[in-house]
């Protein structure tokens, strides 16, 4: 067992200070002044230190994406040590552009493999092109027999490297993705990306006037890539969707007027936005292209799971955002769009997944995801096998 004493709680919500008992990869107690004797458990403590959930990063390209620019600009998969360094404890994976060199099958290994080494793995099924290319055959049969899978995606729209699809073979994959979540009882979100075309959200705003299928059934994500996708993304929200916003970026995308996500998340709650309709995602290990205005590929970077921390405590520091409300993008909010049970709260009973941050700073401190340190005092504990 693991004790955790005078740590200031943020649950996410404030929660005072008090102690969290952690064994069999739970948290088993969370309450003033636990005394256990020491003999039978570890004592880490965290009298000048706050406790915050572990950090779900629900959009990470974990076997590595790209691919945009030929063989060679295919990006690396996501070492342990990265999720470590960035409090993540919980990461979805998908494919992207490329669904072809990249698989599902390959994709379900690297997620059990990450799983082994201290992380919990979810997958998105599928990958930008439509028709998907699944597992099972269907997506339906992907959601109900395989545990990992918890929605479809990324699907992309609105950018000149999607598949064009309909909006009849939209319609149905939303379709296939609600029957199939509701049979399996998971989330069946349909993860949208979002490109630079100038039909934004028009597709997805259609999508919900003419069909039953209700908002919380997609999650677009890049809705900061530009100032008119931002502003529809208000919109958008404001009417009952939910939206995600990508935390790695590059200089140029600065330039061009991407929202940083920090400003973006504190401008969407002044324009009077949900804020449990608001993610954080990194893109990490998805590739960072830069294409000019014909579509050929300038150059390339490589999207960084650490970013996503790295966002919140912009959004905290330079934003004014409370550090409660800002946390729910990366812990409660995923937790419960994605049906993740058991993660994104500090609460008895849950997955003892915890982050300790430094207050004077918002410097990941100690990271512990099912009840084992992977990091303390901010020296990693665990690396990938061949790291």
């Amino acid at each position: 067992m693991l004790l955790i004493k005078n740590a200031e709680i943020f649950a996410p919500e404030a929660s005072g200070r008090c102690d969290l008992l952690l064994g069999g990869g739970q948290i088993l107690r969370m309450e003033a002044d636990i005394r256990i004797p020491r003999k039978y458990c570890e004592v880490i403590d965290a009298r000048n230190l706050l406790a915050v959930p572990g950090f779900i990063d629900a959009h990470v390209h974990i076997m590595g994406g790209g691919g945009e620019g030929g063989f060679k600009t295919r990006t690396p998969d996501l070492q342990l040590t990265d999720a470590i360094r960035g409090g993540v404890t919980t990461v979805v994976g998908c494919l992207g552009t490329d669904g072809y060199t990249r698989t599902m099958p390959a994709l379900l290994a690297k997620a059990k493999g990450l799983e082994e080494e201290g992380l919990t793995t979810f997958l998105y099924s599928g990958s930008y092109g439509v028709p998907m290319r699944t597992l099972f055959g269907t997506l339906e049969e992907d959601l109900l027999f395989i545990d990992k899978v918890i929605g479809a995606g990324e699907v992309a729209i609105s950018d000149h490297r999607s598949s064009q699809p309909t909006f009849e073979a939209l319609a149905q994959l939303a379709g296939t993705a609600r029957r199939g979540g509701m049979l399996s009882g998971k989330a069946g979100i349909v993860n949208l990306h979002l490109g630079d075309g100038p039909r934004g959200l028009e597709m997805l705003r259609r999508l919900l006037k003419e069909t039953e299928i209700p908002a919380t059934q997609f999650l677009p994500t890049h809705i900061n890539r530009n100032p008119s996708l931002f502003e529809e993304g208000i919109a958008y929200a404001k009417s009952g969707g939910f939206v995600d916003f990508t935390t790695s970026t590059v200089q140029a995308y600065l330039d061009d007027g991407e929202v940083p996500c920090g400003e973006a998340l504190r401008r969407m709650l002044e324009a009077g936005v949900d804020p449990g309709h608001i993610t954080f995602t990194s893109d990490g290990q998805g590739s960072l292209p830069d294409f000019d205005a014909q579509g050929h590929l300038r150059g390339i970077s490589v999207g960084r799971v650490t970013t996503l921390f790295a966002a919140v405590r912009d959004a905290v520091q330079l934003e004014k955002v409370p550090l409660d409300t800002a946390l729910r993008v990366i812990t409660s909010n995923p937790a419960h769009l994605l049906k993740l049970r058991g993660k994104g709260h500090l609460a008895a009973g849950l997955d003892a997944d915890v982050v300790l941050l430094d207050p004077r700073n918002l410097e990941i401190h100690t990271v512990i995801a099912k009840g084992r340190p992977l990091m303390k005092a901010h020296k990693p504990l665990a690396k990938g096998i061949f790291e």
